[in-house]
């Protein structure tokens, strides 16, 4: 029977790598390097995700994987920066990681060509560099599940990197960075007077109609001098994050997610996560088997 990618209800690890790809040339042909990755990848220490123009070369579809939805207004960007392949992978050790995504690369070659590589980590329980507690709303239990994947295990995951001004962030008072967050950063408690502006109010999945239930397995970054946020968010469907999405750039109301006078997405990608089956990543359904 098939089943959903373990790693995405799992906690998040404490370390993490993010690759994507894209196919290396337009007559490139993809299956051989996805049988390879079927045999190495587990769903659960490397989480799968493929895009639509990988889907589309391959002749099938996923119903509801759509192109990421840039956006350009009120003074913000959000830019759509699709790939062919993402992997997502987990573990403790960031050498093993490093290592592990070699061998995933050289799996792949020569069809796919690795585009971008980003290193992330835990911070504390789960916190954002900012020291704000990230996915506090998510699902749990039988909910995480409602939430997360489609009736036959696969999901759908948003996937952005965001760049934070840390800079600006610390120049705010305390109070100023609470309302702009919606709690309180020394006990998370959300905060009855935060402004509409504030990122909570912005993206309450319950004041949404339907309500917009994802569950976010975000993590920071650090690389060169730069930090932010690697923001995944899975859902049965794209249109609760979709729905967040407008809300937060102002496309409801004309309010903009107080997040943006701080951080700025640079990536945007929507991707399918297939199911596994008896441990193994499921692509009969795109390799035709």
């Amino acid at each position: 029977m098939n089943t959903h990618q373990p790693g995405i209800l799992a906690p998040v690890p404490a370390q993490a790598r993010y690759l994507s790809f894209v196919l290396a040339s337009p007559d490139a042909d993809p299956r051989p390097a996805l049988a390879r990755l079927a045999e190495q990848a587990d769903g659960d220490a490397t989480v799968v995700g493929l895009g639509a123009s990988l889907l589309g070369t391959l002749g099938q579809g996923a119903p509801g994987l759509v192109e990421f939805p840039a956006y350009s207004g009120a003074g913000l960007t959000i830019p759509a920066t699709p790939a062919s392949l993402w992997l997502w992978l987990r573990g403790e050790d960031r050498g093993e990681l490093l290592h592990r995504g070699r061998a995933l690369e050289k799996a792949l070659a020569p069809a796919f060509e690795l585009v971008e590589c980003v290193d992330a980590f835990r911070h504390g329980e789960g916190r954002d560099i900012t020291g704000y507690e990230d996915g506090t709303e998510n699902p749990k239990g039988d909910e995480a599940l409602a939430a997360a994947f489609t009736a036959e295990g696969g999901s759908f995951v948003a996937v952005q990197r965001w760049r934070h001004d840390l800079a600006r962030f610390d120049a705010l008072a305390p109070e100023a960075q609470d309302h702009a967050i919606g709690r309180r950063k020394s006990d998370n408690e959300e905060l009855e007077d935060a402004p509409e502006s504030a990122h909570v109010k912005r993206t309450a999945q319950e004041s949404f109609e339907p309500e917009a239930f994802v569950l976010r397995r975000s993590m920071p970054w650090v690389e060169a001098g730069e930090t932010g946020l690697m923001f995944v968010a899975f859902g049965r469907s794209l249109d609760a994050f979709t729905a967040q999405l407008r809300r937060m750039t102002g496309q409801e109301d004309g309010i903009t997610d107080a997040l943006f006078t701080f951080t700025r997405p640079v990536t945007g990608a929507f991707y399918w996560c297939p199911p596994v089956t008896d441990g193994r990543l499921d692509l009969s359904r795109v390799l035709g088997r």
